[in-house]
């Protein structure tokens, strides 16, 4: 079970948390910190997507961000970048690896799976510009 500071518009917690489900359920606002991979190959700039499960709650089988995830209660978005980019990707990163772009609000209410899905996010975004090898990818 995900445990999810509850936040005010700017992404500052208030104080309280929320289960992930929950926040979803009723439409409470929390943070997510997502990474855009981009590199350089053969001249050109790219942007590496990641694609989603289809098993996923939201978007199941789209393609996304290079890797993201909701930033538990008590953690900061970058401690959450890092750990989703092992978890997801297998890259080993450090907090000096990435750019802060800035934050932006994804907010929309969709049905997925025949559930009503209500999304209220500060999303954190970073880059990395780091060689990244996609045939090592995990």
């Amino acid at each position: 079970m995900e445990i999810l500071d509850i936040v005010d518009k700017e992404g500052r917690p208030t104080g309280q948390t929320i289960e992930r489900n929950e926040a979803h359920r009723i439409g409470a606002w929390h943070r997510c910190a997502s990474v855009w991979i981009i590199r350089q190959k053969a001249g050109k700039w790219q942007v590496l997507l990641q694609k989603r499960s289809a098993n996923k709650d939201s978007y199941p089988g789209c393609f996304d961000t290079s890797s993201a995830g909701h930033i538990a209660a008590g953690d900061e978005p970058l401690a959450t970048i890092i750990r989703e980019l092992e978890e997801e990707l297998g890259i080993k990163s450090q907090a000096a690896d990435f750019t802060f772009i800035g934050t932006f609000h994804n907010c929309y209410d969709k049905v997925f799976h025949q559930a009503e899905f209500k999304n209220r996010e500060v999303s954190f975004v970073h880059v990395y510009s780091k060689p990244v090898d996609e045939n090592k990818l995990v």
